[in-house]
């Protein structure tokens, strides 16, 4: 009757609410055949010392890199501090304190109305049986957000490769914007000395010369701030590399091979979602909360352990670790919650929201994954009709200039014809120069957002999570 009684007044779990649905592969669109991981050092088909030398700096000790994994280090020792829970606990207890004892029939003389020392000193043993699973889930949780944050790190470390490439392919734009700049200004000096024969042998006046040599300064303004761009863009580089300005003067102008063939789909591959760690991640994270979710519930369940102790107590230091002092015992604990205050029943809330968030941030995570594929497949595609036509447009202007260049020399054309064909060139050539370096940096993007190098069978098996067993008994 009175285990009755206290089943029938202890705080009750509530019922469980409509969980939210993930997502699953077939409802994002995913048809087109399966890819396989990039090579791990993806970034040396550029062919390029220095990009490579970057990169492999900055994965071995950048602070991106060493933040990751300090936060792998500390989510190691959560799991292995939660999975602690499960084995059996010892500890020493020794405690001692002089008293005054009160003069009374309860104290036998001659202690009584005197003080003395008291002392105990025994070991204590206790194993949660965890008969509900609530520290199994515990464990669990635990072990999947490590598991995530280890997948974070491979993230990370796609990431990073790919901000670096990035970063090197702007830095080759920027370099070659000054190129750009140089040879411009060098046409213009050119046609200044034209000018100059020409008003030499009365074809043209010096209003013409005047307005050639005014180019001129236009001309090394535009390469001064191509240089300066380049000079930032060396500094970008360098911070996303964790380098200081003290690395600044040892990267040099890149070498990239802009043609640099990458393993890249034609569609959606069916095994996106399986080769992105920031995927699977969200996925682990979903489990986590599932298993936070048990564990609040388990929590409503009586707690039952077993605790036994052993060990010496007296009155006075010199009879502490007598035969006769000595003490044991041992048994079950039960503790089973009668009234909280509703604490229990909002962290099982708590655990509900938890979860839906998980779920919401998973599909989201899916969805961008689909999306930033997607977009990469519309824009490499986009680019590369762009450039067959930009080309197309470049070799005219080049020929037009060409010819503008001559005639002006010959005296049949004006300074202005030669002017207008020297910008549509300069205009032609920077937009080559940036539909191939775009091409470049989307092929990049595409890699990453397939999952890059990233293998999940690798990823399992270098795992430095403890695989050691984590068991429930089932009510």
């Amino acid at each position: 009757m009175v285990a009755a009684s206290l089943l029938a007044g202890c705080v009750l779990p509530p019922h469980d609410a409509p969980r939210a649905v993930a997502l699953e592969p077939a409802q994002v669109g995913l048809s087109g055949a399966a890819v396989t991981a990039a090579p791990s050092d993806w970034w040396r088909s550029f062919g390029d010392p220095q990009l490579n030398r970057l990169v492999d700096q900055a994965l071995a000790d950048s602070p991106t890199m060493a933040e990751a994994r300090s936060r792998l280090r500390d989510a190691v020792a959560q799991a292995d501090a939660a999975h602690a829970g499960l084995l059996p606990k010892a500890g020493l207890d020794a405690n001692l304190f002089r008293a005054h004892a009160p003069q009374n029939y309860l104290i036998p003389p001659p202690l009584a109305g005197g003080a003395s020392w008291l002392g105990q000193a025994g070991v204590s043993l206790s194993w949660d049986l965890d008969f509900w699973g609530r520290q199994a889930d515990a464990v669990a949780r635990a072990r999947d957000l490590a598991q995530a944050t280890n997948l974070d790190i491979d993230g990370t470390r796609l990431m990073l490769a790919g901000a670096i490439a990035g970063a090197y392919v702007e830095l080759y734009r920027s370099y070659a914007l000054v190129d750009i700049a140089k040879r411009a200004e060098a046409q213009r000096q050119r046609i200044i000395d034209i000018t100059r024969r020409r008003v030499a042998a009365g074809v043209d006046t010096r209003l013409e010369l005047r307005e050639a040599e005014g180019q001129l300064p236009q001309a090394r303004v535009d390469r001064v701030q191509a240089e300066a761009a380049a000079d930032l863009a060396v500094h970008q580089l360098a911070t996303i590399c964790g380098q200081g300005a003290q690395g600044y003067a040892s990267i040099e102008q890149p070498r990239l091979d802009l043609e640099a063939a990458l393993p890249l789909p034609t569609a959606l591959p069916v095994n996106l979602l399986a080769r992105r760690p920031d995927v699977l991640a969200a996925r682990l994270r979903v489990q986590a909360a599932d298993a936070q979710r048990l564990a609040a519930r388990a929590a409503f369940y009586p707690d039952i352990s077993l605790r036994a102790v052993a060990g010496f107590g007296a009155f006075g230091l010199d009879n502490l670790f007598s035969w006769s002092g000595r003490g044991y015992g041992g048994g079950p604990v039960v503790s089973l919650p009668l009234f909280d205050a509703g604490r229990l029943r909002a962290e099982y809330r708590g655990g509900e929201a938890e979860l839906d968030g998980a779920v919401a941030n998973y599909n989201l995570t899916v969805l961008q994954a689909v999306q930033q594929a997607a977009d990469q497949l519309t824009r490499i595609d986009a680019l590369g009709r762009e450039r067959i036509d930009q080309r197309q447009t470049l070799d005219a202007t080049e020929d037009a200039y060409r010819i503008a260049e001559e005639r002006y020399r010959a005296g049949l054309a004006s300074y202005l014809a030669v002017l207008n064909a020297e910008t549509q060139v300069l205009s032609a050539r920077r937009n080559q120069l940036d539909i191939a370096s775009n091409q470049v940096i989307a092929r990049v993007t595409l890699l990453l957002a397939l999952g890059g190098s990233f293998d999940p069978a690798a990823a399992d098996s270098g795992n430095p999570i403890s695989n050691q067993p984590v068991t429930k008994v089932t009510p």
